[in-house]
C-alpha cells in the first residue's frame, strides 16, 4: 500500500514538467519584432522567424524578404501584409529561417544596409553559409536584385518578382541560379523590366526560370508564395564551396 501511494506521488510530481516538455515541444514557432543598429547610428527594423526546433539543428537555411513599397514605414505589422511573414502569420511553417526587414517610410531598398543586416544575422544565428536566399516583391524585387549583386559569392539562388530591373548587377549574378516571376498586364512595373533582366543573363550563360501569368496585374507575388514549389526550388540549391 505504501509502495503505491509512493508511485501514485511520484506520477503526480512528474506530470507538471511531462505536459510543460509537451507544450514546449508543440509551441508554435513565431517571428519576432527586432531592431538592427546601422554604422550611421540609424536603425532598420525587421521580423525574425526562427523554425521549430531551432535550437536543436547546428545550422538552418536563411531566406532573406523584402517587401513592395506600400508596406515601408516604422510599423512592422505593414511586412505582415505580404509574402513569408504573411503565412507565418497565418501559421505556416518553414524549414528555414525568414528576415523580413522594413524600409522606412519614403526610400527604397539602401543595399548596404540590407547587407548589414544580413551579415550581422549570419552571424550571430544557427546560419548554413551555403544555403541563402532572397526573395521579394515590386520594390523589393528590384531590392533582391541589387542585394544579391552585393552579395553574389553568398547567397545560393534568388527570386524576384515584379521587380523593377537593375542591368547593372547582371554581370555579377549570371551565375546564380534564379527565378523570375511577373504578371503580364502588370500596370505598376511593366513586365518588359523581368524580360530585360532575363534576356541578358541568358547572354551571359544563365539559364534562369521565368513564370508570367498570363493574367495577372501587379499582384503577381500572392500565387507566387503561395506556391510550394518556390520553396522546395530555393532549398534545392546551395552553394558549391564551403563556408564556416
Amino acid at each position: 500500500m505504501k509502495l503505491s501511494r509512493v508511485f501514485c506521488l511520484s506520477l503526480f510530481l512528474l506530470f507538471p514538467l511531462a505536459v510543460g516538455l509537451q507544450a514546449a515541444e508543440e509551441k508554435p514557432a513565431t517571428q519576432s519584432e527586432e531592431t538592427f543598429e546601422l554604422s550611421d547610428g540609424k536603425e532598420m527594423n525587421f521580423l525574425l522567424y526562427l523554425p521549430k526546433g531551432y535550437e536543436q539543428q547546428p545550422k538552418w537555411p536563411l531566406v532573406l524578404f523584402l517587401h513592395g513599397a506600400g508596406e515601408r514605414g516604422d510599423d512592422l505589422s505593414l511586412v505582415k501584409k505580404h509574402g513569408p511573414p504573411k503565412l507565418i502569420e497565418k501559421g505556416k511553417e518553414f524549414p528555414f529561417i525568414v528576415v523580413s526587414p522594413q524600409c522606412p517610410k519614403g526610400t527604397w531598398w539602401v543595399t548596404e544596409d540590407v547587407v548589414a543586416l544580413m551579415k550581422h544575422i549570419m552571424q550571430i544565428h544557427n546560419v548554413d553559409k551555403n544555403r541563402v536566399y532572397i526573395t521579394g516583391l515590386s520594390m523589393g524585387g528590384r531590392g533582391t536584385w541589387q542585394v544579391a549583386g552585393a552579395m553574389s559569392g553568398e547567397v545560393a539562388a534568388i527570386a524576384p518578382i515584379c521587380g523593377p530591373s537593375d542591368v547593372s548587377v547582371v554581370e555579377k549574378i549570371a551565375h546564380l541560379p534564379i527565378w523570375v516571376f511577373h504578371g503580364a498586364k502588370d500596370p505598376v512595373v511593366k513586365i518588359s523590366h523581368s524580360e530585360d533582366m532575363v534576356k541578358l543573363l541568358k547572354e551571359k550563360g544563365n539559364e534562369p526560370k521565368f513564370t508570367i501569368y498570363p493574367e495577372a496585374n501587379h499582384d503577381s507575388w500572392t500565387e507566387t508564395y503561395d506556391n510550394q514549389q518556390l520553396y522546395e526550388w530555393l532549398l534545392s540549391h546551395k552553394l558549391e564551396t564551403d563556408q564556416e
